[in-house]
């Protein structure tokens, strides 16, 4: 295994590979990160727009949220976060709502002052009971909010953001029960919630600013160039990784239609768009991510999801019976490789929050360290994809 001073590369230049390598420098590797991006941060990449002076979220809107206090303590230590609620709204049907679907949207939608109390019996009365194991989505919304509620707020987006039919999709998709019985209208449920002050490009900046840490940007990475190192931590495209030799894994990738507009354009950070006849799934207006600034101008984007092509940003896994028999395959590969270990969201094959991205990159690193000392070997996945 690794001595202190030898050198780890690691691929990929946003959260999972930043963390990672400030921990290894700490405790006095060399560390080299490629990325082929021109920018550090991943898709989490903020900039600030030069025209107006607004924060813009590049790749879209990430907001923090986590309840794992070491977690929110370790971005803390590189920039201040400041409190920001998610509030989301939705255009549905001619009417604006609010989401999650909350009693304030039960009793807009059907016209009614419903108590708690009430508005729970009603929705109990519109489910579909006769669905009783749920197995796709239509049917865990049905049997859970009604024919009603679910193709007002859930069909059409679903369609829209999936690019297939809410028939085809798990129930899975559709954890738990997408109601609220109070006036409850932040989208989030954790402790911690914020946005950093000066974005999250920022933040990774400061994470990397160590001695001992190289990064190379605009640079594809040879898998070959492993042997390079004593250890390669790897979070591009597993199967990229592997040249697709099983072919590509399935994406939804995301357009984004970018407009400037002088004043507040919609008032809220936020704007879903639940009727199909609507081709993009939302529009963000990023200024209202930094409430604690003020801004005439306002950059907005009009949001599109699509089939992931070979050229595009790949967003989120599709994971259905195809994409999860290709992605054994792909996990058996890397298991067969030495001194490799497959990180974050597109190495996993995962839909990761940041919050969820940090936590493994930290526990990879400290069990890295931990293997180094008993000269022990790493395994090329610290959380399983499967």
């Amino acid at each position: 295994m690794t001595a202190k001073g030898q050198k780890i590369g690691i691929v990929g230049a946003g959260l999972s590979g930043a963390v990672i390598a400030r921990e290894l420098a700490e405790a006095g590797f060399e560390v080299e990160v490629f990325d082929t991006r021109p920018h550090i941060g991943g898709n989490c990449h903020t900039e600030r727009d030069a025209d107006t002076g607004v924060m813009v979220h590049i790749y879209g809107p990430h907001i923090f949220h986590t309840d794992d206090a070491e977690v929110w303590d370790y971005v803390n230590g590189y920039q201040t976060f400041l409190p920001y609620k998610n509030r989301v709204k939705t255009t549905s049907q001619g009417q604006v709502y609010s989401l999650p679907v909350n009693l304030h949207t039960i009793n807009q939608f059907f016209g009614k002052t419903f108590r708690p109390e009430e508005a729970r019996a009603f929705i109990e009365e519109q489910a579909d009971k006769t669905i009783t194991d749920p197995q796709t989505f239509e049917e865990q919304a049905l049997r859970f909010v009604g024919r009603d509620l679910y193709e007002a707020f859930f069909k059409g987006y679903t369609e829209k953001q999936w690019g297939c039919s809410p028939t085809d999709l798990p129930a899975s998709i559709l954890k738990r029960l997408p109601v609220r019985f109070n006036y409850d209208d932040n989208y989030f449920f954790h402790k911690f919630q914020g946005m950093p002050e000066n974005g999250y490009t920022d933040m990774i900046e400061k994470i990397f600013d160590h001695p001992k840490i190289k990064v190379t940007l605009s640079q594809h990475f040879d898998p070959r160039g492993r042997h390079d190192y004593a250890h390669l931590f790897y979070s591009g495209p597993l199967d990229g990784y592997f040249a697709y030799e099983f072919g590509r894994l399935g994406y939804r990738t995301l357009d984004f239609e970018r407009f400037t507009y002088q004043g507040d354009y919609q008032g809220c950070a936020v704007m879903n768009y639940g009727d199909a006849s609507v081709p993009y799934t939302r529009i963000t207006e990023h200024k209202h991510f930094s409430p604690w600034e003020s801004h005439e101008g306002s950059v907005c984007y009009r949001e599109f999801s699509r089939a992931c092509g070979e050229d595009d940003i790949p967003y989120y896994p599709i994971r259905l019976v195809e994409e999860k028999a290709q992605l054994a395959d792909y996990v058996a590969r890397a298991n067969d490789e030495t001194s490799v270990t497959f990180v974050g969201r597109l190495a996993t094959y995962r839909y990761l929050d940041m919050d969820v991205t940090i936590r493994e990159a930290l526990d990879t690193a400290r069990l890295f360290l931990a293997k180094a000392k008993d000269e022990a070997a790493m395994p090329a996945f610290v959380h399983s994809p499967l």
